[in-house]
C-alpha cells in the first residue's frame, strides 16, 4: 500500500473515530468520551507528516556538482545565512545545495531575493514527490 493510500485511510479512520466518539451535555457540563485509538492515529498522521513534508514545499537551489564543490558550498551559505537550513542532496550525477522549506511561493521569491547577492545562480524550485 502506498503511502497515499495509507494516508487516506488513516484520515477516513479518524473521521469515523470522531464521529463515533459520545458527546453528552447535562446541566450545562460536556462529556467527551474519547476513544485511545485516535490518539495512536495522530501520532501516525504526524509520522506520515514529517516523511512526507518536501514534496509539498518550494526550495532553493544554489549548486549542483561534484561533491567537494558541493561541500564547500554549503558550508559558504551556512557561514551567510543562519534563518534557512540547508541540505546536500545526491541526484545522480550532481551534488545539489538545496535551502528552505518554504510553504508558499511568496516565502520563496523573499528568500531567493537575498540568496542571490551571494548565489546569484540560485533558483526556486518545488521537489517531485516520489514514486511508491
Amino acid at each position: 500500500m502506498n503511502k497515499i493510500n495509507t494516508l487516506k485511510t488513516l484520515l477516513l479512520t479518524t473521521v469515523i473515530i470522531l464521529f463515533s466518539n459520545e458527546i453528552f451535555a447535562q446541566n450545562g457540563n460536556i462529556t467527551v468520551n474519547e476513544d485511545d485509538k485516535l490518539t495512536k492515529v495522530i501520532e501516525i498522521k504526524k509520522d506520515l507528516n514529517k516523511e512526507n513534508t518536501d514534496f509539498n514545499k518550494y526550495k532553493i537551489q544554489i549548486f549542483s556538482g561534484s561533491l567537494t564543490a558541493a561541500e564547500k558550498e554549503k558550508s559558504k551559505f551556512i557561514n551567510s545565512y543562519e534563518k534557512w537550513p540547508c541540505e546536500l542532496v545526491y541526484e545522480t550525477p550532481n551534488y545539489k545545495v538545496w535551502i528552505g522549506r518554504f510553504r508558499s511561493r511568496l516565502e520563496a521569491d523573499r528568500a531567493l531575493i537575498e540568496i542571490q547577492k551571494k548565489f546569484p545562480s540560485a533558483f526556486i524550485f518545488k521537489p517531485k514527490k516520489d514514486k511508491d
